[in-house]
C-alpha cells in the first residue's frame, strides 16, 4: 500500500467518525424528546394520550422499517435542499440522522420504561410535576441504560455510514466500494473492513466503560 492510499484511509477514518458523531448528535436531538413523549403518552405513562402515542408510534415504525439504502435514495431531494448536494460525507449526515432518529427514540423509550414504577409513584405522591419526574426521575434513573443505548446507536450509525459508500457517501465505506469492489483491490477492502470493525469496537469499549462508571456511582449512592 502506497503513501497516497494510506493518506486516503486516514481521511476515510476522519470522515467516518465525523459522519457518525454528528449524525448521532442530531439523531438524539430528535430521538430523545420523541422517546420521552412516547413514554409519557403511552397507556401506562404519566399523561396517557392514545392519539399522540399511536401517531408517533406509527411514524417511528414506518421509518424503522425502511432499509437504509432505500431511505438514502428516497431523501436525496431533502439532502440536496439542506446541504446543496447528494454525495459526500456532509450530505450523508442527513439520511443518517433520519434513519437513526426513530431507532434512538425506541432505545430511549425502552430505557425509560424500565424505571421502577415505585420511584415514579413516590415522586407523584410528593407533588412533582411531569417535567420534574421526566428530568429528575426517568432520565436520572435510566442514565446507565441510556448510555448503553447511545453506544449501540453510535455503532449502528457507523455501520449505516459504511453502507452510504455505495452511493458516494464518503468515508471508509466509499473507499471500500470504489477501490475494493469496483477496482478489485481486495487488500483495500480487507483493510477498510478491519478499520470499520476496529472503530466499532473502540466506540463500544468507550461507551461501555462510561456506562459502568455511572452504574458504580449510582450503586454507591454518590450521585
Amino acid at each position: 500500500m502506497d503513501e497516497g492510499m494510506a493518506l486516503m484511509l486516514v481521511e476515510g477514518i476522519r470522515d467516518t467518525l465525523l459522519m457518525t458523531v454528528v449524525s448521532t448528535f442530531f439523531a438524539y436531538v430528535i430521538g430523545l424528546p420523541l422517546g420521552i413523549v412516547l413514554v409519557v403518552t403511552s397507556k401506562n405513562g404519566l399523561k396517557p394520550n392514545a392519539p399522540v402515542y399511536k401517531t408517533l408510534d406509527f411514524i417511528v415504525n414506518i421509518l424503522r422499517s425502511v432499509p437504509f439504502l432505500i431511505l438514502l435514495i428516497t431523501v436525496i431531494p431533502i439532502t440536496k435542499f439542506i446541504v446543496g448536494k447528494s454525495y459526500g460525507s456532509a450530505a450523508t449526515i442527513v439520511p443518517l440522522t433520519i434513519a437513526a432518529a426513530p431507532f434512538v427514540a425506541r432505545l430511549v423509550e425502552q430505557s425509560l420504561a424500565e424505571v421502577d414504577k415505585g420511584v415514579i409513584e413516590a415522586a407523584q405522591s410528593m407533588g412533582a410535576s411531569t417535567l420534574t419526574i421526566v428530568t429528575k426521575v426517568l432520565l436520572a434513573e435510566s442514565r446507565t441504560s441510556l448510555i448503553v443505548g447511545s453506544t449501540i446507536a453510535t455503532a449502528t450509525i457507523l455501520g449505516y455510514s459504511a453502507m452510504a459508500g455505495v452511493v458516494g457517501g464518503g468515508g471508509l465505506g466509499d473507499i471500500a466500494v470504489r477501490y475494493g469492489y469496483y477496482r478489485y483491490q481486495t487488500d483495500v477492502m480487507f483493510i477498510t473492513v478491519i478499520l470499520l470493525v476496529a472503530l466499532v469496537q473502540l466506540l463500544q469499549y468507550i461507551g461501555m466503560n462510561i456506562s459502568r462508571r455511572f452504574d458504580k456511582r449510582n450503586k454507591g449512592g454518590s450521585l
